[in-house]
């Protein structure tokens, strides 16, 4: 399936919405490329509008098209467009990502509730919160992303390797890394590792 389009010579750019959709459906990348190109922006404002967030609706808009890609063989496309198969899997992405947020939200609240934190203990709180983000963000780029996906997303090391597409064991050892470097920094030892 790989070069498609590509090999027989046909500019994605000039193919129709249908003849893009039977080259997705048929597991061909330019078709893919070309999908992506025109629908990305609908998708992306989409996820935008109803999240609130830039970068949580790139993290949607990166989920519905590798979800669409993975599922290229379900889709139909005598039933539809592909702009209308798009927003119908970003609204379902779109109501995970709001279903982790307030699950996020409940256990922060339930742990709130467990442990109050003192009016003067807020801006050591804040502080640490900045602290931990700037250090996240200076781990190796997978590292970071299975510790964000962990932490902010509450995704299971299973589902991140779903997510990623990245070997289970591989996730573990990001993520053993990333936390022991992650450590090292907050303690203010060496990063390496």
């Amino acid at each position: 399936m790989g070069a498609g389009v590509l090999a027989r010579g046909v500019d994605p750019r000039e193919m129709s919405d249908a003849a893009l959709a039977e080259g997705l459906a048929a597991g061909d990348v330019g078709c893919l490329a070309e999908v992506y190109r025109r629908w990305s922006p609908v998708v992306r404002g989409l996820a935008q509008r109803a999240l609130g967030d830039r970068f949580e609706a790139e993290d949607v808009m990166q989920q519905v098209f590798l979800a669409a890609w993975r599922g290229r063989s379900g889709y139909r496309p005598e039933l539809g467009p592909p702009v209308a198969w798009l927003t119908g899997i970003a609204r379902h992405r779109v109501a995970d990502a709001l279903a982790a947020r307030n699950r996020r939200a409940a256990l922060f609240e339930a742990a709130l509730a467990r442990h109050p934190v003192a009016a003067e203990d807020s801006t050591d709180a804040a502080v640490r919160r900045v602290l931990l983000s700037q250090e996240l963000a200076r781990l190796p780029r997978t590292q970071r992303t299975v510790l964000r996906l962990s932490f902010y997303e509450d995704l299971t090391q299973p589902q991140i390797a779903e997510r990623t597409g990245w070997p289970l064991g591989t996730v573990k050892s990001h993520a053993r890394r990333g936390m022991r470097r992650l450590g090292d920094r907050l303690r203010g030892g060496d990063a390496g590792g």
